[in-house]
């Protein structure tokens, strides 16, 4: 019975903070709503005995990463109206699709070496073991999740940099 209701709640808690990311207009309030779902991640990992995935999820993802949003946020200065209409760089819009073809060719390309670098088909017998199979494992049949977690965590301070920028109010323009 404890279980479930540790389920309930921690599935609200990330139910509640998914949606907040989503409806929050302000970026810094929509950083804390990710910290919640994230919260409820880990919560969910401790209910499964994945108490270094918990640890991870809350020491990295919800202190480093969204640090590492607030910060962008932060210093993008949200409080500044810039218009849309104008780029910075004339060249970004040519060469985004470049460097997103790039990027899926080098995700492609770790995928691809990696399935014949590692294997995890090995005996556990030493603690140390625990660490070659995790790393392992994590290299081999989850690389294409791992390489795609951090290439949705580049994407991701990308949009909170398009978040940051406002349009100009009409009697500004």
């Amino acid at each position: 019975m404890t279980e479930l209701i540790v389920f309930i709640v921690a599935t609200l808690m990330v139910l509640v903070g998914a949606v907040g990311v989503i409806v929050r207009h302000n970026p810094v309030h929509a950083a804390l709503s990710l910290v919640l779902t994230l919260f409820g991640v880990a919560v969910h990992f401790v209910a499964l005995q994945a108490h270094f995935l918990a640890a991870v999820e809350v020491i990295v993802y919800a202190g480093a990463i969204v640090v590492l949003f607030l910060f962008v946020i932060m210093l993008l200065g949200v409080d500044e109206v810039e218009d849309l209409r104008v780029d910075p760089l004339k060249i970004q819009r040519s060469i985004g699709p470049i460097v997103g073809i790039g990027v899926v060719a080098l995700v492609g390309t770790a995928v691809i070496v990696s399935r014949g670098l590692f294997r995890a088909n090995q005996q556990i017998s030493a603690p140390e073991d625990n660490i070659r199979a995790l790393a392992r494992s994590v290299f081999s049949d989850s690389v294409f999740a791992f390489e795609l977690t951090s290439v949705l965590l580049v994407i991701a301070v990308v949009g909170a940099v398009l978040l940051a920028r406002r349009l100009p109010k009409k009697e500004e323009r």
